[in-house]
């Protein structure tokens, strides 16, 4: 069932559990992804960068998601715009049949990220469709648009409360510390989780974690067994997706654990046989794997069963 990310998320917020947002690019991580919310009665967010709509198709990606939420009519399931990067982005998400869009304003300042996120709401809401914005800034990289630590701010909890009252945007994601893609930490892991809790007392909406995927060590070791070279990348232990959640997270997002996972697996099947070329036999092992993975993320997140 294809739905409104608000109605998703305002249902985790209100009884204190996390939803996993997975992105896509193609038919088989969607695939995966639905069937792990069907084992587990999950609902689910599944996400398109602005790269993965310049790859496929937003109409594409929604018509495959459409037809999935078809599939399996009892999993409900938001279609969302990952980090959009200006309003046109998202009206075309919208138009597309998006369900739910990120405007990601926060490289302008705190007064154009504010106007931005408002005009985009005021599109959205007439639509029923829900918004998400950010505050600060994280470091890594998003689509290729590098972050580095000098430009790294993490969100002030006045200005957050400042921000969602002007703008009336549905879920916020703080910057508290995590960063994208897979180099997410020098030394140990550490994230600003007294900022989260105050940053969710003041604001009282569904929050969102960015920056998210954890690099488990047997997801690690798959890659690199199969030839691949992470380069000693540190994702965010599960013991801190679970605190995050405790601190007001609703929406935890995961893309670098899956491609990690499936590039393995896609690996693994062409290490083993050279004349292979059936593309299926690559893609198939791929799915399952990245369906195990998910599942053991929602286990994690607290969303099993609240279908």
């Amino acid at each position: 069932m294809l739905i409104n990310g608000n109605d998703i998320l305002a249902k985790a917020h209100n009884e204190g559990y996390a939803v996993g947002a997975f992105n896509i690019n193609n038919l088989e991580m969607a695939q995966a992804i639905f069937q792990a919310a069907n084992e587990t009665n999950s609902p689910i967010i599944i996400q398109a960068s602005e790269g993965a709509i310049k790859y496929a198709g937003a109409k594409m990606l929604y018509r495959i998601v459409k037809t999935l939420s078809e599939e399996y009519p009892h999993i409900p399931v938001a279609l969302h715009l990952d980090h959009g990067t200006t309003v046109g982005s998202c009206v075309k998400a919208i138009r597309a049949g998006f369900t739910s869009v990120m405007i990601d304003a926060s490289h302008h300042s705190f007064e154009e990220n504010k106007d931005m996120t408002k005009t985009v709401v005021d599109i959205a809401h007439s639509v029923n469709v829900g918004v998400e914005a950010e505050l600060g800034r994280l470091m890594g990289i998003e689509d290729n648009i590098v972050v580095d630590e000098m430009d790294a701010v993490l969100v002030n909890p006045n200005e957050a409360e400042e921000f969602v009252k002007y703008t009336k945007v549905d879920y916020l994601a703080p910057a508290i510390g995590t960063s994208h893609g897979a180099f997410k930490f020098k030394g140990e892991p550490k994230l600003d989780f007294d900022r989260l809790a105050e940053v969710k007392r003041r604001c009282n909406i569904p929050l969102v974690l960015h920056g998210a995927s954890a690099i488990p060590e047997y997801v690690r070791e798959r890659f690199e067994g199969t030839g691949g070279d992470l380069k000693g990348s540190k994702g965010v232990p599960f013991d801190f997706l679970k605190e995050s959640i405790k601190g007001g997270i609703n929406k935890i997002n995961t893309d670098t654990d899956l491609r990690i996972m499936f590039m393995a697996e896609i690996r693994a099947v062409a290490n083993k046989n050279l004349s292979e070329f059936d593309i299926r036999k690559f893609l198939n092992p791929a799915k399952d794997a990245v369906k195990k993975l998910i599942i053991e993320r929602m286990e994690i997140l607290g969303s099993v069963g609240k279908v």
